[in-house]
């Protein structure tokens, strides 16, 4: 039997409006006051001496600057697109990201076509445009930053809000907290920025996780030992109705270890877990996956199942020694039902990189993730800009028990050319096997992909 949302709500132990987490009507924690608190807690700002500055928390920084330990007027050295106010700076930003896409099909996949009632033409579609504000302010007591972020999203040809809220440093708990709308934390590339990403695409695995969420997310590193911690609470109150809220509440946590850090060498081992945990929205959940093609419909898909409780958990490494990288990570979804069958969903990835041009690609300890990638003399410099050959491989699978949402897997070659530090220009090609409707059809894709990053 199927619970109303009210019934939803008071089984999650009654979540009210401006209430971080799921409480009793006379103990419920407001947001507001939780964020006041930590402002106010004593701190020197100028003893918070990281050189990571964040802007939200997707591996966006901004670029300390004399100003940052020293108030004075000192505006030439900030971004062409950064502004300073008496209070407060302003940075304004944009994206845009389009892909083509052509496709070669066999016959037992184009049957497997037809069943599902999908069409799969040649086209180019917009996949997002974005627009970026934000800024720190600076006369805080301690580091506080707001962004607020707009995107239209090409898919579904609508425009919503993206990540938008307060970082707050927090060097008392060596890291920092961010209130409002952002990524949950669960995996390294789905909390990476969209635009710098390794791959055209996010694994399939990781589509059950929320790509937002509206909450409470701390983000600490520890640099004696050096290990991290992630953790979040996030709930629907603001975003119910939003395509990316599928659960009434969740908690995310992500823990990890630098076995090797050494920046003189460029060499990184990143070992880390993640776990979700959550109610899914009105007892109930769909998966649905596209094959890492955003002009691509959803090729494997459940339909929707009972489902009272979610529990994901997942494991991730990384290593990455100057030009080159390799890293995996494996997820597993499950699902638990009171009225009927438990169900569990696995899928996970392997990617290869290697720049040509002997760039390196970033890491940061403010979210653990890998950032953008510089580019050292551009095209229109006279240089090669940044060449990046990439070999990914994953697999999804939504067979289990009486659900057979099918299985695909996909091995995609790539290269990702950075003309310069804002256009970046991929040449994919993907080779796809769907195991549906008890046969197995293989499909070629051959995608290009034009971005522009001004963030």
């Amino acid at each position: 039997m199927q619970l109303s949302s009210n019934e939803n709500k008071k089984a999650a132990g009654d979540t009210f409006p401006g209430c971080l987490f799921p409480c009793k009507k006379h103990s419920m924690i407001p947001l507001w006051s939780l964020t006041l608190l930590l402002y106010l807690l004593p701190c020197i700002v100028h003893a918070q001496k990281d050189t990571l500055l964040p802007n939200g928390t997707d591996g966006l920084l901004f670029t300390p600057r004399a100003a940052d330990t020293v108030f004075i007027d000192k505006k030439s050295d900030l971004a062409a697109n950064e502004f300073e106010g008496k209070y407060a700076t302003f940075r304004i930003g944009m994206g845009y990201i389009g892909d083509f896409t052509g496709y070669s099909q066999d016959k037992v996949f184009k049957q497997q076509m037809d069943s599902a009632g999908l069409d799969l033409s040649p086209h180019y579609q917009t996949r997002d445009f974005r627009i970026l504000g934000s800024g720190r302010f600076l006369k805080s007591k301690r580091y506080l930053a707001y962004k607020f972020a707009y995107m239209y999203d090409g898919d579904k040809k609508v425009w919503m809000i993206r990540e938008t809220g307060l970082t707050i440093g927090v060097p008392e708990l060596k890291g920092n907290i961010f209130v409002g709308r952002t990524k949950e934390g669960f995996s390294m590339i789905k909390v990476m920025n969209g635009h710098s990403g390794l791959t055209n695409e996010r694994q399939m695995a990781l589509d059950p996780a929320p790509i937002l969420a509206d909450g409470i997310k701390y983000m600490g590193y520890y640099p004696k030992s050096r290990t991290f911690l992630n953790l979040g609470y996030f709930n629907d109150v603001l975003s119910k109705g939003q395509s990316f809220s599928t659960f009434s509440w969740q908690w995310v946590a992500r823990a990890g270890w630098l076995p090797i850090y050494n920046k003189e060498n460029n060499s990184i081992l990143h070992i880390a877990g993640e776990i979700q945990y959550g109610k899914p929205l009105n007892d109930q959940f769909t998966i649905k996956s596209r094959p890492e093609s955003n002009p691509t419909p959803q090729l494997i898909n459940t339909g929707a199942f009972a489902a009272d409780k979610n529990f994901t958990y997942g494991g991730e490494i990384y290593y990455r020694t100057n030009s080159f990288m390799i890293g995996s990570e494996v997820i597993s979804h499950n699902f638990y039902s009171k009225s009927t069958t438990n169900h569990q969903f696995n899928g996970g990835d392997v990617v290869v990189s290697y720049f040509f041009t002997k760039d390196v690609r970033p890491y940061n300890t403010i979210g653990n993730i890998f950032g953008f990638v510089p580019v050292e003399k551009s095209v229109f410099k006279g240089g090669w800009g940044e060449i990046e050959g990439v070999l990914h491989v994953s697999t999804f699978n939504l067979n289990d028990k009486d659900i057979q949402g099918g299985q695909f897997t996909r091995i995609t070659p790539m290269v990702n050319w950075y003309l310069t530090k804002a256009l970046r220009w991929e040449l994919v090609y993907g080779y796809g096997i769907l195991k549906r409707y008890g046969v197995t059809g293989h499909v070629q894709f051959f995608e290009t992909r034009f971005q522009i990053t001004l963030m």
